[in-house]
């Protein structure tokens, strides 16, 4: 198959890239990638090991002169989240990413990239296969289903690795150096309604938001970007004061750690004489509070074709407070270090369709005492409206270690190597440390990687150049692990 990204530095870490992103690596659909990795550490000859839930456990040996360094541990995770523009046709079960390049970035056609975390795997891939970098004794950990429930984590059995040091490879800013992250768990709305005849007489509307940028639900949730499940839900509240309509359907967003992009509905309306102008009214007051953040917000009003059940008015009014009133971003900021936030909320989406309503939401926080907190504030909301709601897939943040010795090590050597202090930071996502690191408490753990916009949307793109310095910046860091302690 042809390489789209041949020509570009550094050669190894894109051709293993290449070779991943034509694996469909669908979250819980693992099992082709899963037995390419064994493939892979099986074909370099190198003890390789497969776990009942598909994580991949490849050893290397110390390079000679190495052997008494501490013993490092590799991770990346191997899915990625699938997300496509509406008009981009693209069968994430059977088609490899199209990518190509553009400048100093590499993107895919109308789909996400999968460099979340695709270059840190690919990363890990040239570290096993090229035998003239200097390294102590490595484990590569390649987990899945971290981006719907770190379940590959949370079921690694005891002493599946044995690294005194974890280097995860799954932030997105070239400059920082990550030793903390975010807990999160997952809050789900239910409630049946029965479905009612619409009036014969009606004209029949579908109302869609879309153009916005959408993007990680955690490490961009502080950019205040437009929610589409939001934004629709403020058109339909508007417009019920105005005119008197019948929500017919509603879907909106779709994985829960990615800002929803897009969001339609279907109505139909009695007496519909000045719908339009009222509709528009609405919509020009909302894009111009957008205009700066989300110069590509559409708000559109098209008829479509006719229906003959729709939502009941109890129901439905109870579900436009309901959404209008669920908190969605940011809630607290960290109280101990800058600019970083503590607790948010993701409104990740909504389907309201043929008698049942779905509300699906992420909340996350670094102090978990506040997270719940906020999950009880959900859940008064929800039970307001009459709904019912489970939390689940909760996992644990990574408590910061800031006297850990290869933070010191990577600090000065990020400092030696590029002229400018790093950022030390925690960050706003779930990343698989905290899980990782609870049945082993004495190992050390940092994680970074290159610079990723865009990551959990069709927009996610790679920097090249800031790839080439992550590239040189981890065989340093290999070359400067430290000497195993004297017992």
């Amino acid at each position: 198959m042809n390489n789209p990204l041949s020509h570009i530095e550094p050669k190894e870490i894109w051709a293993h890239f290449n070779s991943i992103n034509t694996i469909p690596r669908a979250s819980k659909k693992e099992q082709a990638i899963s037995d390419f990795m064994v493939s892979f550490g099986q074909k370099l000859g190198l003890e390789t090991k497969q776990d009942k839930a598909l994580n991949v456990l490849i050893k290397k040996p110390a390079s000679v002169g190495f052997e008494n360094r501490k013993k490092v541990t590799l991770q990346s995770h191997l899915d990625m989240v699938h997300q496509k523009n509406n008009h981009t046709v693209f069968d994430f079960d059977t088609q490899g990413i199209e990518m190509y390049v553009e400048g100093d970035w590499v993107k895919a056609k109308g789909t996400t990239l999968g460099a979340d975390n695709g270059l840190g795997v690919a990363a890990i891939m040239s570290l096993l296969a090229d035998d003239s970098i200097e390294h102590p004794e490595l484990e590569a950990l390649f987990t899945i289903d971290e981006e719907t429930g770190m379940t590959g984590a949370f079921e690694l059995q005891p002493g599946f690795i044995s690294g005194d040091i974890l280097l995860n490879l799954d932030t997105e800013e070239d400059d920082e150096i990550t030793i903390g992250c975010a807990g999160g768990v997952d809050v789900t709305a239910t409630k049946n309604y029965t479905p009612t005849s619409v009036s014969k007489n009606s004209s029949f509307y579908k109302i869609t938001v879309n153009g916005l940028k959408g993007g990680h639900s955690g490490v961009e949730i502080h950019k205040g970007l437009g929610n589409a499940n939001k934004l629709l839900t403020r058109v339909l509240f508007e417009l019920q004061k105005e005119i008197k309509f019948q929500l017919i359907s509603l879907q909106g967003g779709g994985l829960r750690n990615a800002i929803p992009r897009e969001a339609s509905c279907f109505i139909a309306i009695e007496n519909h004489q000045n719908t339009n102008v009222i509709f528009h009214t609405i919509v020009e007051t909302i894009q111009k509070e957008w205009l700066v953040k989300e110069e590509n917000l559409a708000i559109s009003l098209s008829s479509s074709e006719s229906f003959k059940t729709g939502v009941d008015a109890t129901t439905q009014s109870n579900l436009i407070y309901t959404l209008y009133a669920c908190h969605n971003g940011v809630y607290t900021m960290d109280p101990s270090i800058t600019d970083l936030v503590a607790t948010s909320n993701n409104l990740a989406s909504v389907n309201v369709d043929k008698g049942n309503t779905t509300i699906a939401c992420l909340t996350r926080s670094s102090i978990e005492s506040e997270k719940f907190d906020l999950v009880n504030k959900l859940t008064a909301t929800f039970n307001l409206g009459g709904f019912t709601v489970v939390t689940d897939g909760t996992y644990p943040g990574w408590q910061p270690n800031p006297n850990a010795s290869i933070l010191e090590v990577m600090t000065t050597l990020y400092k030696d190597l590029f002229k400018e202090e790093p950022n030390v930071n925690a960050c706003h996502a779930g990343l698989e440390c905290g899980i990782i690191g609870e049945p082993y408490p004495n190992m050390e753990m940092i994680s970074f990687g290159p610079t990723i916009r865009g990551a959990h949307s069709p927009d996610e793109r790679a920097c090249i150049s800031s790839t080439q310095k992550f590239w040189t910046f981890l065989k340093e860091i290999l070359k400067n692990i430290p000497e195993k302690q004297n017992n």
